[in-house]
């Protein structure tokens, strides 16, 4: 059976999440809106993975801080043709006789009932915004259609999931799940080859899905994800299958790369993934490419700094119109219009847009948000109990500085 993908499926991307473990660089942005490799923004994978599997009609789910995530999906994907029925489109949270505040993914799609009841889409694809991996999407449609599934569930295998906590595991009978396990607290896979995670990935068809939301209610999806709306009102009762992550299907080369921003500490291990010898994600497959909002802005470039200090940059990511002005960076990700003066270091560090580290100040394994102007001589990262009495400081000892952030 083939599946004509442009013209029947809606897309629906979550970016509603409360952002509260990825604080204070969830203060004023959502997380889908997170900069992520200098220039790109979290949620332009998931739209990526639309736009290369060839899915046009795309709406975005938002709720808290969703001001940068509108602005950057007007600014950076307002490339459809509304016309010929495509679009990408934000859907904040509506409002009746009570001011919607969604509980959870399922709640979120359960308080959009109205509008998935009054689609015309045959089929609904599922999506968190929230999470870095490719995945060509058209694959997952094909073997949902071929296999006359209700719902499938795309999933993880215990290689791919590493150290992640789930709150639910799947038993999988071939590519029937079998048993959707409830994990409370969440905990990583077993070292079981049967044992295998969902990615927050699901294809349903749409008569489906709108059966199920309208038997749960609100109530019903309050306070649970989809895969427990899922394990409780479908299995056993519907057709769900397992689409496996990472296999022979599909036109993205195969790294099986896949992170949930879950924590300060994930999303700082996740920009410097790229910086290994050979970086488990590929951002360079030509014919993948993550499409973003590109601002206008001259080259990044190395240059001697006022004491004829030349610039270094070694192993480094380094985003438009950055100037290294006889500085030094190494193992760092820098983003649009960093200034990197004098004498100053910069090592193992992930550096917003707009961030200026002046002469002869030393950075090492910190975040500093947007506009964070770090004083000569300033040091950061080097005495973690100084660091503690002015920054926030994770478990792993990066240090993370707010956007806008004054030093007296």
């Amino acid at each position: 059976m083939q599946f004509n993908n442009h013209n029947e499926t809606l897309c629906i991307v979550l970016a509603t999440g409360d952002g509260k473990a990825l604080m204070p660089l969830t203060a004023r942005r959502a997380a889908a809106a997170l900069f992520y490799a200098g220039n790109y923004r979290v949620i332009d994978f998931a739209l990526t993975n639309c736009m290369h599997s060839g899915l046009r009609r795309i709406t975005v789910f938002t709720q808290f801080n969703s001001l940068s995530l509108q602005n950057h999906l007007r600014d950076g994907w307002s490339i459809f043709n509304t016309d010929l029925g495509e679009f990408v489109t934000a859907v904040s949270p509506p409002i009746n006789e009570h001011l919607t505040v969604y509980s959870g993914q399922a709640n979120a799609l359960h308080e959009n009932l109205y509008f998935l009841d009054g689609a015309t889409e045959d089929m609904v694809m599922v999506i968190s915004g929230e999470q870095i991996y490719r995945m060509d999407y058209a694959a997952v449609l094909q073997f949902h259609a071929e296999h006359e599934a209700d719902v499938t569930i795309a999933t993880i295998d215990r290689e791919t999931a590493g150290p992640v906590g789930f709150g639910a595991h799947l038993r999988l009978d071939g590519d029937r799940v079998a048993a959707i396990d409830s994990q409370v607290p969440a905990a990583p896979l077993p070292d079981d080859d049967s044992a295998y995670a969902p990615m927050e990935v699901y294809a349903f068809k749409r008569s489906v899905l709108v059966e199920i939301l309208q038997e749960a209610g609100r109530d019903g999806t309050r306070q649970v994800d989809i895969i427990d709306l899922l394990r409780e009102r479908v299995l056993g009762h519907k057709r769900v299958l397992a689409y496996q992550f990472g296999g022979k299907y599909g036109r993205v080369s195969q790294d099986r790369y896949w992170r949930p921003l879950d924590g300060l500490d994930h999303y700082y291990e996740t920009n410097m993934d790229l910086l290994k010898l050979e970086p488990p994600l590929d951002l360079y497959q030509v014919d993948w490419p993550i499409r973003t909002y590109q601002m206008q802005q001259p080259p990044a470039r190395t240059v001697p700094g006022r004491s004829d200090n030349e610039g270094i940059c070694v192993n480094s990511i380094v985003a438009g119109g950055t100037v290294i002005a006889g500085g030094g960076v190494s193992r760092s990700v820098l983003g649009n219009r960093v200034h990197i003066q004098d004498g100053a270091t910069v090592e193992d560090s992930i550096l917003f847009q707009g961030v200026t580290v002046g002469e002869g100040a030393r950075v090492r394994r910190a975040i500093c948000d947007r506009g964070v102007q770090i004083p000569p001589y300033e040091e950061i990262g080097i005495d973690r109990k100084r660091d503690a009495e002015r920054f926030h400081v994770t478990a792993a000892g990066v240090v993370v500085i707010p956007s806008n952030y004054r030093f007296e």
